[in-house]
């Protein structure tokens, strides 16, 4: 790779994107740097090899592409640390920056980062921790300037942590609580059905670890089966049996709407910090 990769903020989705990226092995790791304003937090980076600092500046003046991973909230101050702690008289020409603020729309960080030197392009991504291992789904969107190669270059980098699709921008907010926030919902239902296992005398790890391979192959199945998940489930429910007598249970507790509802929550949410 001929360029630097960097990452101002390297918290929980930072750390799961660069694990993507190192675990595929094409990435040298003497090319990536990390900010943060706690040294101590960013060790686990450095023991992979990367370049560690708390200064946001140094990242951006050493990399070109440039992951912005700190909470929306706080974007302004880490755009406005990163100003104050430029080596003085940089030059920069060209800086693709990879957004993975949630709500936050390319035009407002545009306006954001227009105090940086350089010219600056935009990709608004939403990435999922799955990454980590290789699983994860990374919505994208670029703005006008960025190039097609650009947005392949972004695919390859990104190819061994999971799918990475590009979506128009008026839908990242809702396809992004369904593969930002989603994980965090079949964390739940794994958790529940193995709950519902030990409920019945059988062993907490082995439910867990049973309930998580179940979850991964009725996923597996419908990605590559490439039938529709209705049809899948019909397949498994015989009549009278134990299947569709669970998911009468499902039904009564309104399953189907309480999932529906989670992602409309989720992604007013998401909408409401894009506003803020």
């Amino acid at each position: 790779m001929s360029y630097n990769l960097g990452f101002i903020g390297g918290g929980n989705m930072s750390t799961s994107i660069f694990q993507g990226i190192i675990n595929k092995g094409e990435f040298p790791t003497s090319k990536i740097w990390v900010s943060g304003p706690h040294l101590e937090n960013l060790q686990h980076w450095k023991e992979c090899g990367a370049n560690i600092t708390n200064k946001n500046g140094e990242v951006y003046s050493n990399c070109d592409i440039v992951f912005l991973g700190v909470k929306p909230q706080f974007l302004t101050k880490a755009i406005d640390d990163c100003s104050d702690s430029l080596p003085k008289n940089i030059v920069k020409q060209k800086v693709l920056v990879v957004s993975i603020l949630a709500g936050i729309s390319i035009e407002h960080l545009h306006k954001v980062l227009s105090i940086l030197p350089g010219e600056k392009q935009v990709i608004r991504t939403l990435p999922n921790t799955p990454m980590s291992v290789g699983a994860g789904a990374c919505l994208y969107t670029p703005d006008s300037t960025v190039s097609e190669q650009q947005c392949v270059e972004l695919e390859k980098l990104l190819s061994g942590c999971g799918i990475c699709e590009r979506v128009p921008e008026h839908y990242m907010s809702s396809l992004g609580s369904l593969t930002g926030c989603g994980p965090a919902f079949m964390y739940i239902a794994i958790e529940a059905l193995a709950d519902g296992v030990v409920k019945q005398g059988a062993p907490r790890a082995q439910a867990i670890r049973l309930a998580a391979q179940m979850v991964m192959g009725s996923g597996k199945m419908v990605l590559e089966s490439k039938k529709h998940p209705g049809l899948l489930k019909d397949e498994v429910c015989s009549p009278g049996g134990s299947t569709i007598s669970g998911v009468a249970t499902l039904e009564d507790g309104k399953f189907r709407a309480t999932l529906i509802n989670a992602i409309e929550a989720a992604t007013h949410r998401t909408l409401e910090m894009g506003k803020k």
